[in-house]
């Protein structure tokens, strides 16, 4: 089969970053799928394994990808929820080989079927981002699904990235009062559209611009850039026994001590790929999650959040997207069509 990877690090200015090169069709394990890949998409944790591969070259190269929509070829002798010819969307596991290819192999119990009614490229856009926000604000910061915290506050801190956009419209949902952040016209528009209550800028005064607002707290707050940088502000905002959530890897020792101590917060990490790194004995939720994301798509219940399609799969446009996530220059999710892959 056909496939993107990298062989090291290079940065994304050198074209040889990625590279296209015939790599073996994957077998799959007794709990696997064979997906042939119909679409795929880009995120920031792409570049991050690009990046960690340092100076030793790969061979074969590492094929990154871990956002896909396809159709089921083969199954592995344990599975039972799926049969060849299903169409399905899914993350995959960042340990294994990715979906910037023709096939992969991905456990069963981390997909979904794709909802009926959205298309390869739609829903290929949705699972990483989705299972993300999902298990930040459920599971980890401890929202109610089911509106039972219906009309408390959530500031969402980079609104518009592919986490964000997922995001503002399950706690939408789930009832809370939505105030994201964004610094440009079209991602303030974007957390508009997506149905935020409130836009306030990061790059000023978030103390005073939610204090203009009428927030002078937050019961919940999840920041999804650099927590270092907002550090200071969301310790102030933060209300008193709130829940902080995290899923970026601070840069530089944070101060944990008063006034979140004070206040008692609880700092909320989120990893997507935690289930599947260390095979927990619940791995098979995030394919629950991707059903139930699923469902509400069907029911014209979640939005779709991707922004730019490109026609192909290809070294240079794969490129670009990595550009773009290095750099924040994209806001939702930027997806691939991948049946003519070139």
């Amino acid at each position: 089969m056909r496939a993107i990877g990298a062989r090291k690090f290079l940065p994304t200015s050198d074209p040889a970053c990625l590279v296209e090169f015939e790599a073996q069709d994957p077998i799959p394990g007794s709990e696997d799928l064979i997906v042939r890949i119909h679409a795929c998409a880009v995120n920031p944790v792409d570049t991050k394994i690009r990046k960690s591969l340092g100076e030793t070259i790969q061979e074969p190269p590492r094929i990154l990808g871990w956002d896909a929509a396809g159709t089921v070829i083969e199954i592995g002798s344990d599975v039972r929820d799926f049969k060849i010819g299903d169409e399905v969307f899914y993350s995959g596991d960042l340990t294994r080989p990715g979906c910037n290819a023709e096939l992969q192999a991905v456990d069963a119990r981390l997909v979904a079927h794709k909802p009926r009614n959205w298309s390869f490229e739609e829903a290929s856009a949705l699972p990483l981002a989705g299972i993300t926000a999902w298990e930040l604000l459920f599971e980890r910061m401890g929202v109610s699904p089911d509106g039972k915290d219906r009309g408390k506050a959530i500031l969402i801190i980079n609104g518009a990235g592919g986490v964000g956009s997922a995001l503002i419209p399950l706690a939408r949902d789930a009832g809370l009062t939505v105030v994201a952040t964004a610094s440009r016209p079209e991602t303030i528009a974007w957390c508009q559209q997506l149905g935020a209550h409130h836009v306030i800028n990061h790059r000023e005064d978030m103390i005073a611009q939610s204090e203009a607002l009428g927030f002078t707290s937050y019961s919940f707050i999840a920041n999804l850039h650099q927590p270092e940088i907002h550090w200071s502000a969301t310790s102030q905002l933060i209300a008193p026994f709130g829940t902080l959530g995290l899923i970026v890897e601070p840069r530089e020792k944070l101060h944990l001590g008063d006034p979140l101590k004070a206040k008692c917060v609880r700092i909320a990490w989120e990893f997507m790929a935690a289930r599947a790194k260390f095979q927990s004995p619940d791995m098979h939720e995030q394919g629950h999650i991707l059903a139930r994301i699923a469902a509400r798509c069907e029911a014209g219940k979640f939005p779709k959040i991707h922004t730019r399609v490109f026609d192909s799969l290809s070294v240079e446009n794969l490129r670009t997207a990595h550009i773009a996530m290095e750099q924040g220059e994209a806001h939702g999710k930027w997806v691939f069509k991948c049946i003519s892959f070139q």
